[in-house]
């Protein structure tokens, strides 16, 4: 905007602060008759950073938001009427009654969400940001976040990625004084703009109660970006009349305080100016009634609406797959390639063809990957394939951000043990966005990631944690037993519209198969018999089917017909095969590399159990690690796996009852 703003702008501003400020209003008065359920987080007192920041943007430009998000959605141009019917869980909502006053999201506008975890939307920016530059399309991405997310180490993550690709994205601080009930100097030990010295980027500070000053700050910024500028660290100061949540009894601050900053009133400065430049008190006032008025329509019009119908539960946790044929077996005398080059050829073939396609993670790039598996992409497609720090939340969130604004991402998790680190994008963000806004949010990201024990990696770099995430509705996981499967699961993995957690062995990096041809694809979410048999059922997963095949062709020489079942995806679990093949063998053992305890044997053997009882003429059997962490020393970590000696004496004892 320029330094001088039309009067028309001006009103313009004073009337969206009007909205925000009226509907936080009501939404209280609602909260406490208790039309609005759940928690509420209001923004009274902020609107003028809202408005301000929100006031450049374009429709092309997202934002993240915080739990305290009504403002920025509003000046984003959501509409009033969608959001009071969210507030009041009905199934008009803007989210379909699935957000609620934490999660308002509507991509559409480019409003990435709300979010009740502080600071997971920076990440997610800095992924919107990726994917303009990628597109060079000339948007930005705006995260808010309050004071105490600087505590998070999201926060750094972020920054720190978004600094080293020089990303087109803000991080507008709104700091008002307190972190939920501690005061911002209890919290932190250096200033915001110190951190942004120390990350190199630019630093801008604001009165976050002046609409004008905001909107002009944010004008220079997101022109610089516009134009190539690095990343920028805005603080608006500014302060929140009411508690952290409603109905918190704010025994934290004293009165005088709330008091004293009521007298900066941003809507009550912002009137004295466009008085001051020759606005009649009477046209200020006729806004203020049309607001008025039509924020008490939109009320009475989503008091009208309903809630979701119990029938759709289940809407929204996954976007239909696309229809994917199970395809014939690669020829035998094809010409035979490695586990490793399934993965590379994979990735290849994807970024080929779909330019929305991207590889990012730790040394995928220069490196190759840390096992070589991505050796010479970047080469081939440049910036599309990059390296990132050691961040596993900013990879995370870039890939989720990414997959929001329409990409597809393929990012690395370097070991599946790495995943505690990161585990908020993946069990909060990924999974949950596109149930949480209602179907509007894409996420059609691929998280690729590895484990293996029998190299004494030790307990930090071994783990089987496929139950972990097996266990988070919306997230799909998928583990290969074959270079083929890995070929053709990755490249569907990759064309999904949901997020797909791929999971390698990486003890089968070397493994060599028959090769498929380039248009592969193996359905996602569906198991295959693998070897046919009459007296057993033998299910497995990744590794350990190798050995699973090697324990059935020794009960074979023994006279025992053993039936094995590869899952290739275990969430969503395709049982149906598994159900079949019980009612012919009446016998079934269930073999994982995870710890037995909680694993998802536990799971199959309870479906089955359920659906198939009279059809077992034996207990259910579970081969799996001992419950202890992987051990390092080789003779006990051999111990604690189990392998083909394991599951042919378990195949042997349910043979004989």
């Amino acid at each position: 905007m320029s330094a001088e703003p039309q009067v028309s702008d001006l009103l313009e501003m004073h009337r969206r602060m009007l909205v925000i400020r009226g509907f936080e209003e009501r939404v209280s008065k609602m909260y406490k008759a208790g039309e609005v359920p759940g928690f509420v987080h209001l923004s009274t007192g902020q609107e003028a950073s809202a408005v301000g920041a929100c006031w450049p943007l374009g429709p092309g430009d997202a934002i993240t938001s915080t739990h305290r998000g009504h403002g920025h959605c509003l000046a984003k141009g959501l509409d009033p009427l969608g959001m009071f019917a969210e507030l009041m869980a009905r199934d008009s909502g803007t989210n379909r009654g699935r957000g609620g006053s934490m999660h308002i999201a509507d991509p559409t506008l480019g409003i990435f969400g709300a979010n009740g975890i502080v600071g997971a939307g920076l990440p997610i920016a800095v992924g919107a940001a990726a994917a303009n530059q990628l597109r060079a399309d000339g948007n930005v991405a705006v995260a808010f976040f309050g004071d105490g997310a600087v505590a998070q180490g999201a926060f750094h993550e972020a920054v720190n990625l978004a600094a080293v690709w020089e990303l087109p994205v803000v991080f507008w601080c709104e700091n008002n004084g307190y972190a939920e009930f501690s005061p911002a100097s209890t919290q932190h030990a250096a200033t915001l703009e110190q951190r942004a010295a120390g990350y190199g980027i630019d630093y801008v500070a604001v009165d976050g109660n002046d609409v004008v000053a905001c909107a002009a700050a944010m004008a220079g910024v997101a022109q610089g970006l516009r134009s190539g500028s690095r990343p920028v660290l805005v603080e608006a100061t500014t302060y929140r009349w009411h508690g952290h949540y409603e109905g918190d009894p704010e025994s934290y601050r004293e009165a005088d305080e709330l008091a004293e900053w009521k007298q900066r009133d941003p809507i009550v400065i912002h009137h004295a100016r466009l008085v001051a430049a020759g606005v009649a008190e009477g046209d200020l006032k006729a806004i203020e009634d049309a607001v008025d008025s039509a924020l008490d329509a939109a009320v009475e019009s989503a008091r009208a609406t309903v809630q979701p119908p119990v029938s759709a539960l289940f809407d929204f946790v996954l976007r239909p797959r696309p229809e994917i044929p199970e395809p014939p077996a690669p020829l035998a005398d094809a010409p035979v390639f490695r586990m490793m080059d399934a993965i590379h050829d994979a990735l290849e073939h994807e970024l080929t063809n779909d330019p929305s396609v991207f590889v990012a993670g730790i040394d995928v790039g220069e490196g190759g990957n840390v096992f070589g598996l991505t050796r010479g992409l970047r080469d081939s497609f440049g910036d599309r394939v990059r390296d990132t720090p050691i961040s596993e939340t900013a990879i995370m969130g870039l890939g989720v951000g990414g997959a929001m604004a329409g990409m597809k991402p393929v990012v690395e998790l370097m070991y599946f043990d790495f995943v505690g680190v990161c585990l908020d994008q993946l069990l909060n963000q990924a999974a949950k966005l596109p149930f949480m806004t209602g179907g509007a949010a894409e996420m059609a990201l691929t998280v690729r990631t590895q484990f293996g024990a029998g190299r004494s990696s030790g307990s930090q770099h071994s783990q089987s944690l496929e139950a972990l995430l097996a266990h988070i509705p919306g997230l799909t996981v998928v583990m290969p037993s074959n270079p083929a499967d890995a070929y053709g699961l990755l490249r569907a993995a990759i064309q999904d519209p949901n997020p797909v957690v791929f999971v390698e062995n990486r003890l089968q990096y070397g493994m060599k198969g028959p090769r498929p041809p380039a248009d592969h694809l193996v359905p996602l979410g569906r198991s295959a018999v693998i070897r046919p048999g009459t007296d057993v059922t033998l299910v497995s997963v990744s590794k350990m089917v190798v050995e699973c095949l090697a324990a059935a062709d020794a009960l074979a020489e023994e006279g025992v017909s053993v039936e094995v079942i590869d899952l290739r995806t275990v969430a969503p679990l395709d049982l149906g095969p598994v159900l079949e093949s019980v009612a012919r063998t009446s016998r079934l053992l269930i073999a994982h590399q995870a710890t037995l305890p909680f694993g998802i044997g536990a799971e199959i053997a309870a479906v089955v159990a359920r659906e198939a009882f009279w059809d077992l003429d034996a207990p259910i059997e579970r081969i799996g690690a001992a419950p202890t962490p992987a051990p390092y020393a080789p003779d006990l970590e051999q111990a604690w796996l189990p392998d083909r000696e394991d599951i042919a004496a378990a195949l042997r004892r349910l043979a004989a009852v």
